[in-house]
Order: C-alpha cells, then sequence, then structure tokens
C-alpha cells in the first residue's frame, strides 16, 4: 500500500486548519496528501448544504492547500456514509490521520467533536487532533516542540518511536513526562510521607524513566531529550506540558484512552495518539 497522510475535512474552518497542518507534515515527510470528506447518505436540504454541496468539499480543501503548497501531491476523497466508520478504513494503512478537535455545527464550548473522540480510542493509525485556534501555525513562544507521554512501567513503543521521529524531523527538542502517584496508603494516611522515603520514591521513578528512553536516546543520538517524571495526574502534566509544546504525543493503550480523552479537552497544541 502507498504511504499517505489522510486529511478528513468537513465544511467548517476548523477543518481546514488540521489540513494545512496535514499538509505541512505531508511535505515534511515527503509523503502524499489524501483529503478526505464523507457526507451522510440522506439527501441534505439547501439549508444544510450551505455553503457549498457536500460532494464538492474534499474538492475545495485541496484546491486551497495545492495553491498554497505548490510542491504537495494532494488528491481529494469523497465517501458517503457515516464519518467515523468510513475514516476509520479509508485510513486503515496511512502513515498519519489528521483531524480537527471540533467539526462543523459543534458548540463552540465542546472542546473535542464526537468524530475525532471516537477515532481517538478506536483509530488503528497514529491521529492528529488539531485545536481550530492554530491556524495552522507553530505556536510563538513554545520551547518544547514536541512532548510525549510516558508511563515508564509500561512504556508505548509506538508513541516513543513517534515522538523521536517527530522531534527529528520538526529539527527541535524531545520533552518526555512520566507522570506518577504515590502509593495508596500514603494518601489515605493521616501524616505526611517521610522526606526521604519520597526522594527514594522520585530517584526510583526517574530511573525508571531513564531506562524506557535509553534504547531510544541510542536510536535518535542527535534528538536532544529532557526527561521530567512529574507527581502529577497524567491528563493534568501533560495539559500544562502542552503550554509550552508545539505537539503533544501519547500511546492509546487498547483499554481505556481515559488520559487521552483528558488531555484533548484541555490541549493547546496538537496532539497525537498513537495505539500500542
Amino acid at each position: 500500500m502507498e504511504r499517505v497522510i489522510i486529511a478528513g475535512v468537513d465544511r467548517s474552518a476548523r477543518s481546514r486548519v488540521a489540513a494545512d497542518w496535514a499538509a505541512r507534515e505531508a511535505l515534511r515527510r515527503g509523503l502524499p496528501l489524501r483529503v478526505v470528506h464523507v457526507a451522510p447518505p440522506e439527501n441534505l436540504d439547501p439549508v444544510e448544504q450551505w455553503p457549498y454541496r457536500p460532494d464538492t468539499v474534499a474538492g475545495h480543501v485541496v484546491a486551497e492547500l495545492a495553491a498554497r503548497h505548490p510542491s504537495l501531491s494532494v488528491r481529494g476523497l469523497s465517501l458517503t456514509g457515516a464519518p467515523v466508520p468510513e475514516l476509520r478504513a479509508v485510513s486503515a494503512d496511512a502513515e498519519l490521520v489528521v483531524l480537527g478537535l471540533r467539526g462543523e455545527g459543534q458548540h463552540a464550548r465542546m472542546p473535542l467533536g464526537s468524530t475525532g473522540a471516537a477515532l481517538a480510542t478506536g483509530c488503528a493509525r497514529p491521529l492528529m487532533l488539531v485545536p481550530g485556534t492554530l491556524a495552522g501555525r507553530d505556536v510563538p513562544g513554545h520551547t518544547d516542540a514536541v512532548t510525549v507521554g510516558i508511563d515508564a512501567r509500561d512504556p508505548s513503543g509506538g508513541a516513543l518511536g513517534f515522538a523521536f521521529e517527530a522531534a527529528r524531523l520538526h529539527g527541535v527538542r524531545l520533552h518526555a513526562v512520566h507522570a506518577w502517584a504515590l502509593p495508596a496508603s500514603a494518601t489515605a494516611s493521616l501524616l505526611p510521607m517521610p522526606e526521604q522515603e519520597r526522594a527514594a520514591r522520585e530517584d526510583h521513578e526517574e530511573d525508571l524513566l531513564s531506562e524506557a528512553l535509553r534504547p531510544w536516546r541510542g536510536k535518535y543520538p542527535d534528538v536532544e531529550v529532557r526527561a521530567d517524571a512529574l507527581l502529577f495526574p497524567p491528563a493534568e502534566a501533560l495539559a500544562h506540558a502542552s503550554e509550552t509544546s508545539g505537539l503533544v504525543v501519547i500511546g492509546r493503550h487498547t483499554a481505556p484512552g481515559t488520559t487521552a480523552l483528558a488531555l484533548l479537552e484541555h490541549t493547546r497544541c496538537p496532539v497525537a495518539v498513537v495505539p500500542s
């Protein structure tokens, strides 16, 4: 199968921001881009077709991207059906799938759209969700362009590989964040944990993180790595890190995906969710 990047679009300006982000990733990786729009099977009345018919959405976005990025290899694809299963099917062999955090017709106060939420917990390929406020550009003032969330006890090779490669492609530092918690017995106790014991636990968590990163540092010797073991819930630690990042990468274990969804509700930069 041909290696491609998939950009899922609708008629919203937010999806065009995500499509532009996908175009720049395709150029950076030397891959073609496929712009995919999925329309409902039933006929829409004229009001619902505004500002143009569903079957022309992909073509409009392709024309915009081709004009903005003349060297981009890009094609459009219009499908009919339910967005989530259709996007899952068309992206089964994609290098990367890119969507906006929210789609058309969804309330501005809703941080994550239904399609993005469903794919974040069940897409077979790496999924990048892009906030519509970024206007397709790197966030000014951000220092760590790529942050990766790690469970140092069970590190996701998919997320680490994606993050190191993204840092290499962008030519930036990688910020590795391992969130950990005190044992339940310590949090339930009325007495604070002795400082010496707490320091020993912190050292242990840092050692776990260092060991998880060791093979990847060897594989990517040119990528500068900053490693932090933080005593915070994972979603909170990563949401904080997103304030100084251009991209956050997290692994999606086959079970919950709760960290991914919690992070996506608060992120200030694109988030890549990589299946384990």
